[in-house]
């Protein structure tokens, strides 16, 4: 799997830390791949018309994550 390192605000830091303190992720790893999945599929549901000059309906992403492989994203 691809890895990808990001820079994120502190502020979406601590509520991830805060998140696998409270148990609702094993680490910080899952945490950032569950939460970024899920962005992705909301996006798509939600996301950009056709006329949108960003994404929009046609980007290609298929509906169980990337390169159709579920839950397979490494930060």
């Amino acid at each position: 799997m691809p890895k990808v390192e990001i820079n994120i605000p502190e502020h979406l830091e601590m509520q991830i830390t805060q998140l696998v303190e409270q148990g609702e992720f094993l680490n910080r790893e899952e945490a950032i791949e569950n939460l970024l999945s899920t962005g992705m599929k909301a996006y798509k549901t939600s996301g950009p018309m056709d006329n949108d000059p960003v994404g929009g309906s046609g980007s290609g992403f298929e509906d169980d994550g990337m390169m159709g492989h579920e839950d397979e994203y490494v930060f």
